[in-house]
């Protein structure tokens, strides 16, 4: 997990630059994303925030890419048995933009999550997942973009934190790793 934290780290430090122009060196735009999820009920809850730092690329910013952590607390109180636990993930996305409509992406994370999720488990393992989906992508007049997408999840890995939020189950109920997901991203930076 230390080797994925320091990558992430050095991803996030290191500058993108684009070609020279009339000497210069022009920044490309940056935005930084958020998605998130929250349920609560009598038995417990979950709220999880995801956080992408992109870089713009491409003929007028078609393509952004970077890095992206989550954060996912969990809590429950299931017949008296109390338990929560937090999962952190690392990763990174790659999303493509089609004409202020439409985007594609793929996003990648590993996460330290427990290996069960029914009872106080201390014993937590590295996740991979991987999305694969897109969707609508609308740019506003304000700067900031909303992104609302389907994801299949190509690893579907049995101890993945994000299986509670499937939304499609074949019928002798297993689930299949289709998941939507509404994210905004806001522009920071700008071209020199």
């Amino acid at each position: 997990m230390k080797s994925i934290a320091i990558l992430w780290c050095t991803l996030l430090c290191t500058p993108f630059f684009a070609q020279e122009e009339e000497g210069n060196l022009t920044q490309y735009p940056q935005e930084i994303g958020v998605d998130g999820y929250f349920s609560v009920g009598n038995l417990g809850g979950t709220f999880t925030l995801g956080l992408k730092y992109g870089f713009k690329f491409g003929e007028e910013d078609m393509f952004i890419a970077g890095p992206a952590l989550r954060i996912q607390r969990s809590w429950s109180n299931q017949n008296g048995v109390k338990y929560n636990y937090n999962i952190l993930g690392l990763g990174g996305f790659f999303h493509a933009r089609f004409y202020n409509v439409l985007f594609a992406g793929m996003e990648l994370e590993v996460m330290n999550a427990p290996t069960i999720y029914n009872i106080n488990f201390p014993n937590k393992k590295l996740t991979p997942t991987c999305f694969v989906g897109g969707g609508y992508s609308q740019q506003f007049d304000t700067g900031f973009r909303f992104n609302l997408g389907v994801f299949y999840d190509v690893i579907n890995n049995p101890f993945s934190p994000f299986r509670p939020y499937y939304i499609a189950r074949q019928e002798n109920g297993v689930l299949i790793p289709i998941m939507y997901r509404m994210a905004l991203f806001f522009p920071i930076g700008g071209r020199n």
